[in-house]
């Protein structure tokens, strides 16, 4: 079956039965990361929330099961701005086999801030944070056979038109809010395509995505104009219902696997920007993405199992 902007979640999952699957969706508190969660939990999949803010993630865990009681619904504190939780939560997580890796979680910051382990806060949460969540679940996913890698990436991964890896991730002196929640999306396209050419072979599809522009969620919530921005173009924009359904899509659809390492918008599969599709910058990205978690590891004076993880470098 087609589907298109207008199909929601629970249209992309009617009738699909995901008893048996075992998925970690970050960002899973509020908007497309929460509406997603739900769908896959009210459709039989073993969701566990990844957030940051416990109170939030319970909230959402309740509301979740209000909706679908007989849901399999599981809370993981997980803050994507530090290393060592990052690695707390895949060396802690319960079940021996993920089937989706939904990397959700996003962020624009209206000035230059830092994660706890230095890295600029846009980069470290959007791509750094989910390249070691990976590395963490690498294992779980490649045990469970045919599993999926989603990247929430965004149409913003066309600007900049290229990856200065000069600025990369952007410093202080330099930083604009735009341009960083750019790179960080393009980060998202270079990153799902080269999980893809490296992992292929142990049974994990890995793709990106761009869910809608200017979905009325939480990720406006740093700028007053911001909020404005989103607030007028909401009669115009997807709901967050609709904003989910190419997430979930990605994450469940057959079919995707025949556009592995591909870029989706609208449930279906399209060209991203010409440095998302080049597997040099792709390469480059990897090594470069290495070299600041094993920085920020030094920095903090931690050693662990997931930063020494080299898969297949």
């Amino acid at each position: 079956m087609a589907f298109d902007g207008r199909s929601t979640a629970d249209d992309v999952l009617a009738g699909v039965d995901l008893s048996g699957r075992v998925a970690v969706v970050t960002g899973a508190n509020a908007g497309i990361g929460f509406e997603a969660a739900r769908a896959l939990a009210g459709h039989g999949a073993e969701v566990h929330l990844a957030c940051r803010d416990r109170v939030k993630g319970e909230s959402a865990r309740d509301r979740i099961l209000e909706r679908h009681p007989a849901a399999r619904v599981q809370l993981g504190q997980l803050d994507l701005a530090s290393l060592a939780s990052v690695r707390g939560f895949a060396n802690g997580f319960g079940p021996p086999t993920v089937d989706i890796l939904l990397c959700n979680a996003g962020l624009i910051t209206w000035g230059y801030e830092e994660t706890q382990d230095g890295i600029e806060r846009v980069v470290g949460v959007s791509h750094i944070g989910h390249v070691e969540l990976f590395l963490g679940l690498r294992e779980r996913l490649a045990r469970a056979g045919r599993s999926r890698l989603v990247m929430v990436s965004s149409e913003s991964h066309r600007s900049p038109r290229t990856l200065d890896f000069s600025h990369f991730p952007f410093p202080r002196q330099t930083y604009r809010s735009i341009p960083a929640y750019g790179q960080a999306k393009l980060c998202n396209a270079l990153f799902g395509a080269e999980v893809q050419r490296r992992y292929a072979g142990l049974g994990i599809t890995a793709v990106s995505l761009h869910p809608g522009s200017l979905i009325p969620t939480e990720i406006s919530r740093g700028s007053r104009l911001t909020r404005a921005l989103f607030a007028l173009a909401t009669p115009f924009t997807k709901s967050v219902a609709q904003g989910a359904a190419t997430s979930v899509y990605c994450a469940t659809a057959p079919e995707v696997e025949d556009h592995a390492g591909g870029y989706f918008l609208d449930c279906a599969p399209t060209q991203p920007s010409r440095e998302a599709q080049d597997p040099a910058v792709a390469r480059r990205l990897w090594d470069a993405t290495r070299e600041l978690i094993d920085a920020a590891s030094m920095r903090v004076g931690y050693r662990g199992p997931v930063s020494t993880e080299t898969g297949r470098d």
